[in-house]
């Protein structure tokens, strides 16, 4: 399932590429087809898998394991609409099936929570607060059509809770965990982080939602307070691993390349909102500049694991190692696009489609190489 999940996010993500490339389908269509089809399942799926590992418990039921397939084809739905295929019905019913599974995915990490033995760690919370981000973005989409009137600013809403909300905590809480993993070397600092750092995230999220409905001032703060958990982590990260160890691996690199494209977005966002930028390059920019590293990255690092589960083998490693490779150079290509993106220059769609054409070509020749049969690493 979780291989099925990324394959089919990077066949999505290109297949916008194109779809841009071609000038077909409204901004809106492409981005509920990266959003709705592609990320949103996978996170769901991703959460499934770090969650029994955060609380300390068996592995997630199958039920919760299918959801991500429910919420794809839903989201599917949600793109047919933009895409000028469906009725407004069409929206309003994927939009419910998101709010109605994810309420029950509220339940179950709260459930899982509160079995765990011991303390759970606090990566668990991030995840949460995610999902209720999530939920209040898509309880907003049925309100646009009770309030035609503030349709305008619930979008707005809607869509900062969903990108920096949802996407955003979920990465970072994520990141957290998964470079120490990547780099073999415990962030002993992460959970301590992970638990004062929440407050300021999820008031970021809220200040940066509210300032670019209602009030673009708030927005400056909640930027400011996203760039404080973001640069406290980046600054935890070099004092650790140093930067030379972080970009010599393709997966740590594309990571932390990630981070940045975060912060950068948030600048980009501060850019938009006195008029320097058009907001329509600002959503482009986040899907290149931080969706396709930290795609690229988890990737690379996750999908050995998930092909070859239990011990550490010869095979995985060399699947690792054929993943890895050339991976800052993606990052960089991918990270260079997006600001060309943020800045109008359509010149940077071409440089995200090499960028993921290369992660592509090295995920075929992962799953094609014969693996040599070889006794397994202690």
């Amino acid at each position: 399932m979780l291989i099925y999940l990324g394959i089919s996010a990077l066949a999505v993500f290109l297949s916008t590429l194109v779809l841009l490339v071609l000038g077909e389908p409204s901004l809106l269509a492409t981005t509920h087809l990266v959003f709705a089809v592609a990320i949103l399942p996978l996170i769901f799926g991703a959460i499934s898998y770090f969650v029994p590992v955060l609380t300390r418990s068996s592995g997630a039921h199958r039920t919760v394991l299918l959801v991500p397939l429910l919420l794809q084809a839903s989201g599917f739905l949600a793109f047919l609409y933009f895409f000028g295929e469906l009725g407004k019905g069409a929206l309003n019913f994927s939009a419910g099936v998101g709010l109605l599974v994810s309420i029950g995915f509220a339940g179950w990490l709260v459930f899982r929570a509160r079995c765990t033995f011991g303390k759970p760690h606090p990566g668990w919370r991030w995840y949460l607060a995610a999902v209720a981000f999530l939920l209040v973005g898509l309880a907003l989409v049925p309100a646009m059509t009770l309030w035609p009137a503030w349709r305008h600013e619930l979008r707005l809403l809607h869509l900062h809770l969903n990108t920096l909300g949802f996407i955003g905590l979920s990465a970072i809480g994520t990141l957290q965990v998964l470079l120490p993993t990547v780099l073999s070397g415990p962030d002993t600092e992460a959970a301590a982080r992970l638990h004062s750092d929440l407050p300021h995230a999820v008031a970021g999220v809220l200040l940066c939602g509210l300032g670019a409905a209602f009030c673009w001032p708030l927005s400056m703060l909640g930027a400011a307070l996203l760039s404080y958990v973001g640069c406290r982590l980046g600054l935890s990260w070099l004092r650790r691993y140093g930067l030379r160890t972080i970009f010599d691996d393709g997966a740590s690199a594309a990571l932390a390349t990630a981070l940045c494209g975060f912060l950068l977005l948030l600048v980009f966002g501060l850019a938009h909102g006195v008029g320097l930028v058009s907001g329509h390059d600002a959503v482009s920019a986040f899907m290149t500049a931080f969706l396709m590293p930290l795609l690229s990255g988890a990737l690379s690092q996750l999908l050995p694991v998930w092909r070859f589960p239990g011990r550490r083998t010869m095979q995985r490693e060399q699947m690792r190692e054929l993943l890895v490779a050339g991976g800052a150079i993606r990052a960089l290509l991918f990270i260079s696009a997006g600001s060309m993106l943020a800045l109008g220059y359509r010149e940077g769609l071409w440089l995200s489609a090499a960028g993921l054409l290369f992660f592509l070509y090295a995920l075929i020749r992962s799953f094609c190489k014969p693996s040599t049969l070889m006794s397994q690493k202690d």
